[in-house]
């Protein structure tokens, strides 16, 4: 019979399966090889707030930015839209078989709106040959420095593509969704724009990796989600990836002898978790619960539909105001939300600024501000 958990044995199973311990890193080492290891253990990783991501990863390898940095500048790991129209970091020989698996309805619905923006297919393929020559001879791995988005953006108004009014953005991210370009190199302030068939593996997509077989490729993505958010659903893992549920369900044999059940608090169905997570967790509950600073998008807030079980519903209107898909960043402790923090002070001399959701001692202030100390910032 599955074991059945409380919220707090939930939370804390989640922190440890997603390496937020030191004592349970997902990576072989604190370099860049740790960061792609971690960013290929997750699958994908929610990369749109990019300074956010870059601490979520460092976060999850030893506290450091530049082996991330140097991860993305290798050309080991690369932000793409591979599912929900939304950005996330993966791992590089990953992302053409997980967007080709995942990224359809959200392109079919971007290609929907396109007439609306004053856009057609002659404006798409204008812009295509245009980032292909802006990008060649810059998009060599570990070599090439990419092409800035205002500067891609610039060469398509020279082309005579109008980039004002979400035009430029709906472009690039169609280019990006169907294997024409992808987020490299670290360029300082963000990632530049590089052409996919040079940056990205060769035979990494969903008919060399897996001979075609969406059902193999959904099992290989189920199980890294399992392994590294678990305890969860399918149902967790359909509204993460938007994949149907009956082709979740015809994958879950493939992978099922590499997991374990319990339940979780307000649904029958079984969660899956990765094997032996249960007996870490027991030796580790009390290092799970220590104080936890997150940027605003980390993927233990944003890997799972349901988000109360990590704090009651008042923080999570302040977490996210109005609902409106814009996340602060939280202040976590014994696996809930007790605040929401910020900085203030000019560069170098930061402070925290914590606005509690719950109380918050004194002790638990310093532990927090020990926290911040170090925070692996992309800026000072």
């Amino acid at each position: 019979m599955a074991v059945a958990l409380d919220r707090r044995g939930l939370i804390g199973l989640r922190i440890l399966a997603q390496g937020l311990l030191a004592e349970n890193r997902l990576g072989r080492d604190d370099g860049p090889a740790g960061v792609t290891d971690v960013v290929r253990a997750f699958g994908a990783h929610q990369g749109q707030d990019l300074p956010g991501v870059i601490a979520s990863l460092a976060l999850r390898t030893g506290g450091r930015i530049d082996p991330v940095l140097d991860a993305l500048t290798a050309g080991d790991v690369v932000r793409g839209y591979p599912m929900r129209g939304t950005v996330f970091a993966v791992a590089a020989a990953d992302l053409r078989w997980m967007t080709q698996l995942c990224a359809g309805p959200a392109i079919r619905a971007a290609t929907a709106r396109r007439p609306g923006l004053g856009l057609d297919e002659a404006d798409v393929e204008t812009a295509r040959s245009a980032l292909v020559a802006a990008t060649a001879g810059r998009s060599e791995p570990g070599r090439g420095e990419g092409v800035p988005r205002a500067e891609l953006f610039e060469v398509w108004n020279a082309a005579g593509i109008d980039t004002t009014g979400g035009r430029g953005y709906h472009l690039l991210v169609h280019l990006i969704s169907t294997g024409t370009a992808v987020y490299g190199p670290w360029t300082g302030t963000d990632t530049a724009v590089v052409d996919a068939a040079s940056w990205l593996p060769s035979g990494s997509g969903l008919d060399e990796r897996f001979n075609s077989d969406r059902t193999a490729a959904t099992a290989e993505l189920l199980l890294r989600y399992l392994h590294s958010h678990g305890p969860a659903t399918l149902r967790d893992f359909a509204w993460w990836t938007k994949l149907p549920l009956t082709a979740i369900r015809s994958a879950l044999p493939l992978i099922d002898d590499r997991l374990e059940t319990v339940t979780i608090p307000g649904t029958d169905e079984p969660a899956y978790l990765r094997p032996g997570l249960l007996d870490a967790y027991a030796d580790a509950e009390r290092a799970a619960m220590r104080e936890l600073l997150l940027p605003g998008f980390d993927e233990l807030m944003l890997g799972y539909p349901d988000r109360l079980a990590l704090m009651e519903p008042h923080a999570h209107d302040a977490l996210v105001p109005g609902n409106n898909g814009v996340f602060k960043r939280s202040a976590i402790r014994r696996g809930q939300v007790v605040g929401l923090w910020t900085r203030k002070g000019p560069a170098g001399r930061r402070t925290l600024v914590l606005d509690p959701v719950a109380p918050i001692s004194p002790v638990q202030e310093k532990r927090f501000a020990k926290l911040f100390a170090a925070f692996p910032y992309t800026a000072p």
